[in-house]
């Protein structure tokens, strides 16, 4: 199972509506997050500093596709986008994943 990791921004004075947001989460987001094999997720927070995790059961490249191509993602993103910040690559509109450089199971 592959592990994927990003990390964002929450804009100045939004970590409280962030927060609220994900207390919220729509339960058709969680159903495709869930279509594209994402398990374990995890976000946390470090002041504004935002780094999420999650474990891929089908792969990290496809659950980069299914998020990439989903409109409840593109819903999701668009209703995050004016308290966070968060760096999408030019060629999928998909979070950079950062490198792993160390595991222990």
């Amino acid at each position: 199972m592959e592990r994927y990791a990003w990390r964002a921004k929450v804009k100045d004075g939004y970590m409280d509506e962030y927060i609220k947001r994900h207390d919220e989460i729509w339960p058709e987001m969680i159903a495709e997050l869930k279509k594209a094999g994402i398990k374990n997720y995890t976000i946390f927070a470090d002041g504004n500093e935002l780094f999420g995790y999650y474990e891929c059961e089908k792969g990290a490249d496809f659950a980069e596709k299914v998020q990439t191509t989903s409109a409840i993602v593109k819903k999701w993103d668009e209703y995050m986008k004016d308290i966070l910040i968060m760096e999408k690559k030019d060629n999928t509109k998909a979070q950079p994943r950062m490198i792993e450089v160390f595991s222990l199971d």
